[in-house]
């Protein structure tokens, strides 16, 4: 356990964000990886495999549930320096993430068919995203367990076993990837299926490793077989803060799909252009992301000791960082998006499309940088329904005009692009609004040292 309440909040800031933006690179780099070697299949796999990029979000919203309402708790119940309470968090998140992962992986399987054929354009894609799901949702149900075990050491202010173990699994599904692909070993190439193979293999030695770890080593949280019994209480407590954050990735996941629908008409090239570059959005967001993710144990552990102040702290100096690593990607993807969508396809048709898309929405890059700030303090003061709320309203703002415009004769791509930074913006000013008077209500001045 890292005692979070004491020393430079800023430090600890740095510190957690490090470890987690490393581990959060080699997560996504899982995806990234599948992608870069499918796509010497052509651009109908490219679509295939994007569209589990799609379902990916969708199932990281339930992961996000159990991981959110992990981390704030056990955030807080350090802070208050009660470890009963913290155990009994993380034993309860486990066992529901066995429950869950086992049932999102049989639900995807048996209906991956349904859900490639309601968003690709066209058979040979359909065939893709199929064959890639066969391994791929198993792979996403383990990874509720993988969950449950990070954010419980995210909420003592623990990174590097994650961020080791994060490491270590994508080098074996890059090692993998390939071979079961081509079938350079196997003497079968099992094309975007052994993509999702090698991801499973991975996943599942990651699994193992984080067991083992918490069996062996972590000492402040660990198994008890006793506190795995149903506690309902524990279950309401998490899902209060757990599914409103949740909810705000299902609703990112509801943008991709709306725009996939959009985008029909307009064929593979532009669902595989659309595709990659949503990729690669996700993968600059990565620092951002890795400096929200840290925001919240530290504001959370300070709040559960009530030292108000550190938790004003760590916003503003959240804030800062993430506005300005996103103000540097967003010039980054002004001056070269092209180099970032060919590396994950040479046609011509979809790196021009990926390039406009790029150019085009990075411009909400530093609003969106400053709204995941915000995220991760409605998360450590355990109220996430004020940022579901925000991201409701942005997706109305967005999707009531997007669907007008799709049904337009001359209907382009980069009407969409624009309408999503007005929303990004209009989401900014909601988040902001709402936690001003999270904090009036819950940090009172003056109380709580700096």
């Amino acid at each position: 356990m890292k005692d979070l309440t004491q020393g430079p909040v800023w430090r600890h800031l740095l510190s957690l964000a490090g470890f987690m933006g490393v581990s959060m690179v080699f997560q996504t780099l899982y995806f990234l990886i599948d992608l870069y070697f499918v796509s010497e299949l052509g651009k109908e796999a490219v679509a295939g495999v994007s569209l589990a990029g799609v379902l990916m979000m969708t199932i990281l919203a339930l992961t996000q549930v159990l991981s959110v309402g992990t981390t704030t708790l056990i955030s807080h119940a350090v802070g208050r320096q009660d470890r009963e309470d913290a155990n009994l968090v993380f034993n309860q998140a486990f066992f529901l993430a066995l429950l869950v992962g086992a049932a999102v992986a049989a639900v995807g399987f048996t209906f991956r068919e349904a859900y490639c054929r309601a968003l690709a354009a066209d058979e040979a894609t359909i065939a893709q995203g199929v064959a890639y799901l066969k391994w791929y949702m198993p792979a996403m149900g383990l990874q509720f367990a993988m969950g449950a075990m990070g954010s419980a050491l995210r909420g003592t202010g623990i990174m590097k076993p994650s961020m080791v173990v994060q490491i270590t699994t994508v080098v074996i599904n890059a090692a993998l990837a390939p071979v079961l692909i081509a079938g350079w070993v196997t003497g079968r190439a099992f094309g975007a299926e052994g993509a999702s193979m090698a991801t499973l293999i991975a996943v599942a030695i990651g699994v193992a490793a984080m067991t083992m770890y918490f069996i062996r080593l972590e000492h402040y949280v660990g198994f008890n077989l006793t506190q795995w019994k149903p506690r309902i209480g524990t279950w309401k407590r998490l899902a209060a803060i757990g599914l409103p954050a949740g909810g705000e990735f299902a609703l990112i996941s509801v943008y991709s799909a709306l725009v996939y629908w959009l985008l029909r008409p307009l064929g593979a090239t532009a669902q595989a252009g659309f595709g990659i570059g949503g990729r690669v959005m996700q993968s600059v967001f990565l620092p951002v992301m890795a400096v929200s993710f840290a925001a919240a144990p530290v504001a959370g552990q300070n709040f559960g000791a009530k030292k108000f102040d550190r938790v004003r702290e760590t916003f503003r100096s959240a804030s800062l960082l993430a506005t300005a690593l996103m103000l540097l990607v967003t010039l980054f993807c002004q001056a070269m998006p092209d180099r970032l969508i060919r590396l994950f396809s040479a046609d011509a048709g979809v790196v021009d499309f990926g390039v406009e898309y790029l150019r085009i929405v990075s411009w909400n890059f530093v609003a969106s940088g400053f709204i995941f700030a915000c995220s991760a303090m409605f998360q450590a003061l355990g109220n996430t329904w004020p940022s579901l709320g925000a991201s409701v309203g942005r997706i109305v703002l967005f999707a009531i005009p997007a669907v007008f415009l799709g049904q337009r004769a001359g209907f382009a791509a980069a009407d969409l692009w624009w309408l999503s930074i007005g929303s990004i913006a209009a989401q900014a000013i909601a988040a902001y609004t709402l936690l001003q008077r999270e904090f009036q209500i819950k940090l009172p001045r003056g109380s709580g040292a700096a």
